[in-house]
């Protein structure tokens, strides 16, 4: 006579503890994609750092060192870091006399960013970072290690902002606001 009751009773509670499960996963998988907190960033050894760039000159992170910096680590397979350049080159010429810096740092192969760059110039600076790239991601706050991945300092050398994932314009705009 129960047997109805109780399998309806073991069904909920089979579906309520796959459903907190999901939840932990979420979560979990949330805070692991979240961009750590940097330690004294106006001192990080990446201002320190030199990159080649694409056409092989020398490209100095201490030269950007003194006003607002975006700093962004993509690659050539990464589509949603390809469908961001273009706004981030757009913010670039629109800001650029306002003191906005942007520097990308490709983790890739220097002849693929080439053939890239060929197709679709951009105007800000853009360093071959290659595999090492991937580390100085992770020591800015990149726990998980993907990409894009967008790193905003003020003027100061300070981190004011990490990004997991695409930007937005109103990431952008936001930025912007905040250091001016």
């Amino acid at each position: 006579m129960n047997q109805p009751h109780a399998n309806a009773s073991r069904r909920h509670l089979i579906w309520g503890a796959g459903a907190a499960a999901a939840v932990a996963g979420v979560g979990m998988a949330l805070w692991r994609f979240e961009p750590r907190d940097v330690a004294q960033a106006e001192r990080h050894p990446f201002w320190g750092q030199q990159y080649e760039t694409p056409s092989g000159q020398a490209l100095a992170m201490a030269a950007f060192k003194g006003k607002p910096l975006l700093l962004n680590f993509w690659a050539t397979w990464c589509p949603p870091c390809i469908e961001e350049l273009p706004m981030i080159d757009a913010f670039w010429r629109e800001n650029t006399a306002n003191g906005h810096q942007v520097v990308a740092l490709a983790i890739d192969q220097p002849s693929a960013v080439r053939k890239f760059l060929s197709r679709q110039a951009l105007g800000f600076s853009v360093g071959l970072a290659g595999l090492e790239g991937t580390q100085l991601a992770k020591s800015l706050g990149n726990a998980a290690g993907g990409l894009p991945f967008t790193v905003f300092f003020k003027a100061d050398g300070s981190i004011w902002r990490q990004k997991m994932g695409q930007l937005t314009a109103d990431d952008l705009a936001q930025w912007r606001s905040a250091t001016l």
